[in-house]
């Protein structure tokens, strides 16, 4: 695939720290990957990239399975059964309202300080926050405090969630062989499905104890295991060395004293391509996890277990056809693979609300295989995309920024939906229609950004 920078030249070389240019992060490697002085291999790190990331996803996706099922009743009951499932859901958006602070704060550590101590810092974050949620009292024995310190811990994943993706997937491409830079950030972008695995893997299992039990302990189990799950995330990304692309940018002093300031004055039409590109990863998989789990259970009056097994057997397959989308980004480059992975999704929108509405569970587990496999091929390379857009060393916010600010958006979804799903008279076309168009937004981004990635000569 084609290359950024010419090796041997300092990180950033060739693009003026001014102006956004190409991927230069790929000047300090050679095929083989990482550094000579490193020793920290390749695959470690992209499995410490992983298996962080798998495990805060976990935290915070496991808030969305149980928003309508649990916080709904418990946290914010009424008399109104939607009132209450849209409380609770926007409860679930404040974290992506925290977001782009995690990411500004953990870009600024990251960009100036180094990849790897932010990195520490987001995972030992949500898994505090997580564990304490699997203590909280409800509404009916602490009353109007208990949302209260539901919604501000939500805050707290929220910012630690802001600053993980970004530094993540930035670690393992730093650490890449060149001709496996797509590959090692898809790798990276496993994380999101085992998360989700793991999270309604959790669910599934303690919804089968009696709904009492389930309803007054059971839940808080998969939340209290976070601390177990995040120890071992911590003790694998503390043996990580720092990337040999941000020791260079030290040596050459070009880690920067503001890197939000200079990438908001050297890059806003990159930042603002980067959000719309990665808006199918975040608001279009709420659409299809957190509100379709509402939409079954609510609306088609489907027990939990149906949509949530279903949903398993999506992730899983979201695995196989993420390592394949790696391998063909690597191949045919980042930006056309994810050109043809958003024209997939908009063709899906509508066929996969169809498949759930015939409330077979055979078909709903058809339509969560077609909404995780193939429309997961957005999701699974761009990282790979993004990283072409901005240049070392503001590259850890440029990132995390473009996926945090679409998650803004994203995490007032499944309210949105619920929305459009009113205003449809409960018919799926509504929720569909707004599936679609977030499609098209991100097929926008994606060509904007080839255009300009290609312009830079940092690949297709």
């Amino acid at each position: 695939m084609p290359t950024g920078s010419t090796t041997g030249t300092p990180a950033g070389a060739g693009v003026p720290h001014t102006r956004p240019g190409p991927a230069s992060s790929t000047a300090t490697r050679g095929d083989s990957g990482g550094s000579p002085a490193s020793g920290s291999s390749p695959g470690k790190v992209v499995a410490a990239a992983f298996i962080g990331t798998a495990l805060e996803w976990y935290d915070f996706f496991l808030f969305g399975t149980t928003a309508a099922i649990v916080f709904a009743p418990l946290f914010f009951p009424g008399s109104d059964p939607v009132a209450s499932t849209v409380s609770a859901f926007l409860s679930f958006s404040v974290a992506f309202v925290a977001r782009p602070i995690g990411a500004v704060i953990f870009g600024h550590v990251g960009d100036k300080y180094g990849r790897r101590g932010a990195l520490v810092a987001t995972v030992m974050m949500m898994g505090v926050a997580s564990a304490l949620m699997g203590l909280l009292p409800t509404y009916a024995t602490a009353g109007i405090v208990a949302p209260i310190l539901l919604t501000l811990l939500r805050a707290v994943q929220g910012v630690a969630t802001g600053g993980e993706w970004g530094g993540a997937t930035l670690m393992a491409v730093e650490y890449a062989p060149e001709r496996r830079r797509a590959l090692y950030a898809a790798l990276v972008q496993l994380g999101s499905p085992v998360g989700t695995l793991l999270s309604t893997a959790a669910i599934t299992l303690v919804t089968l104890l009696p709904k009492d039990a389930f309803m007054s302990w059971g839940w808080r189990l998969p939340y209290l295991a976070s601390l177990i799950l995040v120890g071992v995330a911590l003790w694998m990304r503390w043996k990580i060395e720092e990337t040999p692309v941000f020791r260079e940018l030290e040596e050459s002093e070009d880690t920067r004293k503001a890197p939000l300031l200079q990438l908001i004055k050297a890059a806003p039409g990159r930042l603002a391509i980067g959000v719309a590109a990665y808006l199918v990863g975040n608001a279009g998989f709420f659409i299809l996890t957190t509100f379709m789990i509402s939409y079954v259970t609510r609306v088609l009056g489907l027990a939990p277990s149906v949509i949530l097994t279903a949903m398993t057997v999506g992730a899983v397959v979201q695995m196989v056809v993420t390592v394949l989308a790696g391998f063909a980004a690597d191949r045919f480059g980042a930006a056309r693979t994810a050109i043809a992975g958003y024209v997939v999704f908009i063709a899906l929108g509508f066929p996969i609300f169809a498949l759930v509405d015939t409330r077979d569970p055979g078909m709903i587990t058809l339509a969560m295989v077609l909404a995780f496999g193939p429309c997961g091929i957005t999701y699974a390379i761009i990282g790979a995309l993004l990283e072409r857009l901005f240049p070392a060393n503001v590259k850890y916010s440029g990132m995390g920024l473009s996926a945090n600010l679409s998650a803004v958006i994203a995490g007032f979804m499944p309210a949105l939906a619920t929305l459009f799903l009113t205003v449809s008279g409960n018919a799926s076309w509504g929720p569909a229609t707004l599936l679609v168009i977030v499609g098209l937004i991100s097929l926008a981004g994606a060509i904007a950004a080839a255009r300009i990635i290609r312009k830079d000569g940092a690949g297709d």
